[in-house]
Parts: C-alpha cells; structure tokens; sequence
C-alpha cells in the first residue's frame, strides 16, 4: 500500500480529508460507487490513511 500512497501526490502535510479525495482519484469509476464495493473502497481509503499517519510521524520524529 505505501506504493500506492506515494501515487497519490499528496504532501506530508495534507488533511485527511485531502487524502481521501486523493485516494477516490485512484479508484475506478465502478468501485467509486456502489454498496456491492463499499467494505473494499473503505477499506483501501483505511489503508491510505494509515500511510499517511506514518509518513507523517517519520517526518515528525526526525523533523524533515
């Protein structure tokens, strides 16, 4: 998933939310909508955050 995350082009110091719409970016039109994909799309948009929260203690911890 961080391969993914680093596709995003969004900057250590974006919001969450700017991630999400990020994120929805990457999906597919098909996955974009629909109860049948709901689980899978929050879960990826889970995993993005989750990178983001470690991007940002790493650049947190050795201030970059």
């Amino acid at each position: 998933m961080y391969g993914t995350y680093c596709r995003l082009g969004v900057h250590v110091y974006a919001t969450a939310r700017e991630v999400i719409i990020a994120a929805r970016r990457k999906l597919k039109r098909s996955a974009r909508t629909g109860r049948k994909h709901r689980d899978a799309r929050h879960a990826f948009y889970r995993a993005m955050l989750k990178e983001h929260r470690d991007a940002r203690a790493l650049v947190q911890a050795f201030r970059l």
